[in-house]
């Protein structure tokens, strides 16, 4: 039978090795990282995970690619079904150094599940070494999308960043943000815009739409999850979901 610990995977004489496991609403995995690379694939439901440098939702049909020993912590939203394949260092050479959101291509999930009905010391120069090397194939053209909120590394821009994560539907504008963080308007709209990518108000309508995502996986009815992350209504929230990232429109319906 297949293990369901992370800890057995690590110094699998393979490239990938990989393990499907299934997850109650609300479960947490506690902060930990993994010496390997990680992809975070949701086969159903939606996680939410959490590092130093930002914040990154998982929806169904999505993975989040984790390079090796990155602390982390998961939060499921929703029943959750995932399939983690662990990378040997070796083979993820040129592969991103900071965590991403990915889409997982039909392809991609096709392969990983194959690989999960493999040995986990499957045959490097038979089908299972074939389905790995699609796997990393697959993994290193994938899109990434933005199902992410990037965190600055000062600290009066992140305590802006934890004040919106904490209260989405918050009515501060950008002057009393400032005033809060001991900033000028201009300060922090300069910085933060080179802290992250992003201006504040781009980083503010993406952390209400990744917390109405969490907040529907959830099970509560649209007209909360709007009213929860600042919206009048469900329209405006699908509005700005279709704005912000398409691929999130579905959790408001």
């Amino acid at each position: 039978m297949r293990s369901i610990r992370a800890e057995d995977y690590q110094n699998v004489p393979r490239r990938v090795a990989v393990m499907p496991k299934t997850f109650a609403a609300g479960s947490r995995t506690g902060r930990h990282f993994h010496p390997r690379a990680q992809l975070l694939y949701a086969t159903a439901g939606l996680m939410m995970a959490t590092a130093q440098d930002g914040t990154w939702v998982v929806p169904e049909g999505h993975a989040l690619w984790i390079p090796p020993r990155l602390p982390h912590a998961v939060v499921m939203h929703g029943a959750v079904s995932m399939c983690s394949a662990y990378l040997a260092a070796d083979a993820v050479s040129g592969f991103p150094t900071r965590a991403q959101v990915i889409a997982v291509s039909p392809l991609l999930a096709a392969a990983l599940a194959a690989l999960t009905g493999e040995p986990v010391l499957y045959d490097e120069a038979g089908r299972g070494g074939h389905l790995a090397a699609l796997v990393l194939d697959e993994i290193a053209r994938a899109p990434e999308t933005p199902l992410t909120l990037p965190l600055p590394d000062d600290l009066r821009l992140r305590r802006v960043c934890v004040g919106l994560i904490d209260d989405p539907a918050s009515p501060l504008d950008l002057d009393a943000w400032a005033w809060q963080a001991g900033l000028s308007r201009r300060t922090l709209t300069r910085g933060f815009r080179q802290e992250t990518g992003l201006s504040l108000g781009e980083w503010r309508a993406r952390a209400r739409v990744i917390r109405a995502m969490a907040l529907a996986a959830d099970g509560q009815a649209p007209r909360q999850v709007a009213a929860a992350v600042g919206y009048r209504s469900v329209q405006a929230l699908r509005a700005r979901m279709d704005r912000v990232m398409p691929a999130a429109r579905p959790a408001a319906d």
